[in-house]
């Protein structure tokens, strides 16, 4: 299965596969996308920014274009819906499935949700509207297909919502999660300190401290150093940068106060994390 719609005067494009053909496979290396990956039929093995994990049956995956993704289970039952930018805006269209900072970039490992039989239902609707919306070539089978893919993102949002807060959920302490989430996402690189964020929010570093105390199981500096390390790893594994760079990149004015850091969340040292990573050696030793 490979449903694929197309706008040439939007340069726009969402795909419905099972990644069984290679067209499909390839978006899986192709930049700009993003990936809803249900595994419909069984568990699901993949490989994300150079981590393992099992995509457990009924469970969905949301995958930003940042992600790097491999599958191992061809044969699985996959439902993935692919879809870049100038589609649907995550951005942009924020205030319509206020997904971003949330299903997307909300944390630095995919979100991912577990499907009750009756939600799977749901789902599963949605998606044969998805496949019979692709029957009719017409002016409106695009904002139809935009449609349906809002109905998956609301759904997901109020699934996330349910399993994420165990809580009875205030709006707007969630939208200060959010809008942490999307700030750190924007501004990691630079700004390494909760205070940095809380100024931006104009709340002070303890009422943000204690809405995620609240609701979650991470604190703010957690989410910081966890988006900082995520990318220290992308660019060992995915870059000939030196160490140096990296730590540059990532606003680190001395290389090794960057290294204590990764070496205190990951477990060995940068070159170490470089050199014993299998998929890193194969790259460079064909």
């Amino acid at each position: 299965m490979n449903l694929i719609y197309e706008s040439a005067s939007e340069n726009s494009n969402i795909t419905i596969t099972d990644f069984s053909c290679a067209d499909g496979r390839s978006l899986l290396k192709q930049k700009g996308l993003y990936k809803i990956i249900w595994a419909r039929g069984s568990d699901l093995k993949l490989l994300i920014d150079g981590c393992y994990t099992t995509l457990k049956k009924d469970h969905l995956i949301f995958c930003t274009p940042l992600n790097v993704i491999t599958l191992f289970d061809a044969e699985s039952k996959i439902v993935s819906f692919v879809f870049n930018r100038e589609f649907y805006c995550i951005l942009d269209n924020d205030d319509e499935v206020s997904c971003n900072g949330y299903l997307f970039y909300g944390s630095s490992n995919p979100v991912v949700i577990n499907l009750e039989s009756k939600d799977s239902v749901d789902i599963h609707d949605i998606f044969e509207n998805f496949k019979s919306e692709f029957n009719f070539i017409d002016s409106f089978q695009g904002e139809m297909l935009r449609t349906l893919l809002k109905r998956l993102l609301i759904k997901s949002n109020r699934l996330l919502d349910k399993k994420k807060f165990e809580n009875e959920l205030n709006l707007s302490e969630k939208d200060v999660i959010r809008r942490f989430n999307i700030l750190t996402e924007k501004h990691y690189k630079l700004l390494h300190k909760v205070s940095d964020y809380a100024s931006l929010l104009s709340k002070s570093p303890k009422t943000i401290a204690n809405v995620f105390s609240k609701y979650t199981k991470t604190t703010p500096l957690m989410v910081i150093n966890e988006r900082i390390l995520l990318e220290a790893r992308r660019m060992l594994l995915f870059s000939e940068k030196p160490v140096k760079e990296i730590a540059e990149n990532l606003g680190y004015t001395y290389v090794s106060h960057f290294s204590s850091f990764f070496k205190k969340n990951q477990g060995c040292s940068p070159v170490q994390f470089r050199k014993k990573n299998e998929f890193y050696q194969q790259r460079n030793n064909p």
